[in-house]
């Protein structure tokens, strides 16, 4: 019981609990992901918004790679800051410019990842990670 209270980082758990965290996030936002690149491809008029007016075909194809490609990045923890950056931007401008009128119920999901991968930037991809693989020295 004693240790239920301890708050010490122990780094193993540590490293395992974002292992989970990467997995969980990563594969919760493919599931939005992978729709939005089959309408990108599938050669019908895309339905999308514009909210920061680039076009409908662009923001559609920022969103894909930021909710497909960024999201593998991150469940692999290849990049995994790098990655989570278009991520952050993508569920800022979901949050505070999409749904901005749209009261907390409709912006709570996307601050709900906007958060995560915020906490991701700055703790990083963790020990089981490529990242780790290939940066450790």
């Amino acid at each position: 019981m004693k240790n239920s209270y301890f708050t010490n980082l122990n780094l193993p758990k540590t490293d395992f609990a974002l292992l989970l965290f990467r997995i969980a996030i990563g594969g919760m936002m493919l599931v939005h992901g992978i729709p939005k690149l089959i309408q990108l491809f599938s050669g019908e008029e895309i339905v999308f918004a514009n909210p920061i007016g680039i076009g409908v075909t662009a923001s559609l194809a920022l969103s894909v790679v930021a909710e497909v490609i960024c999201s593998g990045l991150i469940i692999l923890g290849l990049g995994t800051r790098l990655a989570v950056i278009p991520l952050i931007i993508n569920m800022a401008v979901a949050v505070l410019i999409y749904h901005a009128t749209d009261g907390f119920q409709a912006q709570e999901l996307g601050a709900l990842y906007l958060i995560c991968y915020v906490v991701l930037f700055y703790s990083g991809s963790g020990k089981y990670s490529l990242d780790y693989k290939f940066l450790k020295k």
